[in-house]
């Protein structure tokens, strides 16, 4: 028999799996206990993405500042570049990774290797593709950690395929597992070898493909609470659909057919779970009535069709779009409220001014102003000022937007 999860219970099951419950990222003790909590959450959330955008702050800062208000940055850097416990490579996008879940990233560094490899003959020759990696490799090994500025040529535009070949051999062995990032200077990516930067006890460790697969598909399924396959393929970006296809066909007796309703009363979505999934479901708290400002990165939102479905928001980045052509702005964050979106906001930090400038904040249809919902907002708006460091909250005139 098929179960269908209500929207509503669906929307509090992926808010507590994504650290935004009451629960929440228990942070509030500090020193080592607080890097522990900050690591588990990170693992909890399988990945978090990075973004060199810095608006109001980078996202993995901003997506774990969401997750627990005494965040420091410190902590991050303490768990990558002393401790490390985590690593940064890339998903679907590049990300900071559990170091444990290093094993399982070997298969995406051998995919990538092929890929990366035809590629690099198109944009370089093959004639000294051998040369110019093995010519960047020894002189990590030779003299430590670099930087792409340290090699000669500037970047041009047309992304990293455009760099001088050997910056560009510095970003294919990174995405092939050969170099780590020790850590970042400036936002800039250091590279050392993997052997230097990855503890020995994760890079020891084999994982065949079929290990993978299935470690692959159960462990996104566990955080997205229900999904279809297209969805389970797309969380890490690990996986094919082909794959997916045989991993829910040798598993058909182990998984939860599922229907999730949508926002809109419109058909519900057919989707596999975990055994004792609808009963998380059922039984997900209510989420505080707080109003949270989230990463357009944030795992809540990342998949912009699913957050569509559950909660009616449509989003778009308007980075790239013509200003003249944008409907919002350049860098606007979704709001939202208990298990609600309730509007888009167009907030940064400027720092040459000591403030954190509100130009506009545009309600969702149906969503009507209140006092209620504009101290929640400006109570959210307080803690990411202190947070982004800067003196004051400024309103332009006008600021608040009706749906």
């Amino acid at each position: 028999m098929t179960t269908t999860i209500p929207n509503r219970k669906a929307r509090h099951h992926l808010i507590a799996l994504t650290g935004l419950g009451p629960a929440g990222m228990r942070t509030g003790r500090a020193g080592p206990t607080r890097r522990e909590e900050l690591a588990a959450t990170i693992r909890d959330l399988g990945f978090v993405q990075v973004d060199s955008v810095n608006v109001l702050e980078r996202a993995h800062h901003h997506i774990l500042f969401s997750r627990g208000t005494s965040y420091r940055h410190a902590d991050l850097a303490a768990l990558a570049e002393k401790e490390r416990r985590v690593f940064e490579n890339w998903t679907h996008d590049a990300s900071i990774i559990p170091s444990e879940f290093f094993p399982y990233w070997r298969h995406r560094f051998a995919h990538e290797k092929a890929r990366l490899r035809s590629r690099w003959k198109t944009h370089f020759g093959a004639e000294h593709f051998d040369d110019d990696i093995a010519r960047v490799l020894d002189r990590i090994a030779r003299d430590g950690p670099v930087m792409a500025r340290d090699f000669e040529g500037d970047k041009p535009g047309g992304g990293w395929w455009a760099w001088h070949p050997s910056k560009a051999a510095l970003e294919y062995l990174w995405r092939t597992g050969e170099l780590s990032i020790t850590r970042r200077e400036g936002f800039q990516k250091v590279y050392d070898l993997t052997e230097r930067v990855i503890p020995q006890v994760h890079r020891e460790v084999e994982v065949d493909r079929d290990a993978f697969v299935d470690w692959a598909c159960s462990e996104a399924l566990k955080r997205l609470g229900f999904a279809t396959r297209g969805e389970i393929a797309a969380f890490w970006a690990l996986l094919t659909p082909a794959e997916v296809d045989a991993w829910i066909a040798a598993n058909r007796d182990a998984l939860v057919p599922v229907r999730v309703e949508t926002v809109d009363d419109g058909k519900p979505r057919a989707s596999l779970a975990l055994p004792g999934a609808v009963e998380a479901a059922r039984d997900a708290p209510e989420p505080p009535d707080r109003v949270r400002i989230l990463s357009p990165f944030d795992p809540l939102m990342r998949d912009r069709a699913r957050a569509e479905r559950l909660f009616g928001f449509s989003y778009r980045i308007e980075i790239f779009v013509p200003e003249a052509k944008r409907r919002y702005g350049y860098y606007v964050y979704p709001v939202l409220r208990g298990d609600a979106t309730v509007g888009r906001i167009d907030v940064k930090a400027e720092r040459e001014r000591d403030a954190l400038a509100v130009r506009a904040f545009w309600l969702e249809p149906g969503v009507r102003p209140s006092k209620m919902l504009t101290a929640k907002l400006e109570a959210e708006l307080e803690r990411l000022r202190r947070f982004a460091g800067v003196g004051r909250v400024a309103f332009a005139d006008g600021w608040l937007k009706p749906g």
